[in-house]
Formats: C-alpha cells, sequence, structure tokens
C-alpha cells in the first residue's frame, strides 16, 4: 500500500466535527482521550461509526484516535464515520480504479457522501421552523 503511516479524515455532521487520524494497530478507537465505548452512551452509535471498517475488513486493522467537538451524540457519530471514511479513502488511493477498491464499496454503502441536513431556522410569526400558531376562527 502506501508508504505513509498516518492517514487523517475530517467529517462533520449537523453541528458536529471530528477530526479523525488513523495508524496502522490493532483496531482500538479513542474519542476525545477516552475509549469508544466509555464515550458513547448508546451501542448502536458505537455500531454506525464502525461501519466503513467492516464494509471493508478492517476492524482490526487500525488504531483511531478522534477529536470530535459540537452537536450530541447522533452528529458525532455521523462526523466520525464519515472522517473514518475519509481516511480509508486516503488510505486506499493507490488502488482507486479497482473493482474492490474502497471507494466503490463505501460509495455504494453511501458511506463518501456529507449528509447535509442541518436544524432549519426558527421563522418569525411561527413556533418553529414550520409550526404555526393555532388557527382560531374567532
Amino acid at each position: 500500500m502506501a508508504e505513509k503511516r498516518e492517514f487523517i479524515g475530517t467529517g462533520r455532521r449537523k453541528a458536529s466535527v471530528a477530526r479523525v487520524k488513523m495508524v496502522p494497530g490493532t483496531g482500538k478507537i479513542t474519542i476525545n482521550g477516552r475509549d469508544v465505548r466509555d464515550f458513547m452512551p448508546y451501542e448502536t452509535n458505537v455500531m454506525d461509526l464502525m461501519q466503513p471498517l467492516v464494509a471493508t475488513n478492517n476492524e482490526k486493522t487500525f488504531d483511531i484516535t478522534v477529536k470530535v467537538n459540537g452537536g450530541g451524540f447522533t452528529g458525532q457519530t455521523g462526523a466520525i464515520r464519515l472522517g473514518i471514511t475519509r481516511a480509508l479513502l486516503q488510505y486506499d488511493e493507490d488502488n482507486e480504479g479497482s473493482e474492490d477498491s474502497y471507494r466503490k464499496i463505501l460509495k455504494r454503502a453511501g458511506f463518501v457522501t456529507r449528509d447535509a441536513r442541518v436544524k432549519e431556522r426558527k421563522k418569525p410569526g411561527l413556533k418553529g421552523a414550520r409550526r404555526a400558531p393555532q388557527f382560531s376562527k374567532r
């Protein structure tokens, strides 16, 4: 593969930003200095951020260090997942065109695209972004 030993990816989702650093290792994931299972309150979040690694059979190939801030657990999980995906793409750059390239696998699974959905702003005269006040005929 590549002679570079460190792979970096940045992921964003909602209000969260994650900076992911991957180095060859044993599969240990550290988020903000804490183990992934200590940091994330739900096992589904841990499974969600592991998806790109599972899809490419790299669960035990890399040690991953993440710095994440902003948003809640769901947004942070999505940001970390995108960061891991981008780091994997950087790792697999020389294999880009082949049939079993990570890009094809990850793109088909929908991990390469950034989820652009963010909270919509509140509008004047409404109770929320779209919720209108209750209508009264008289």
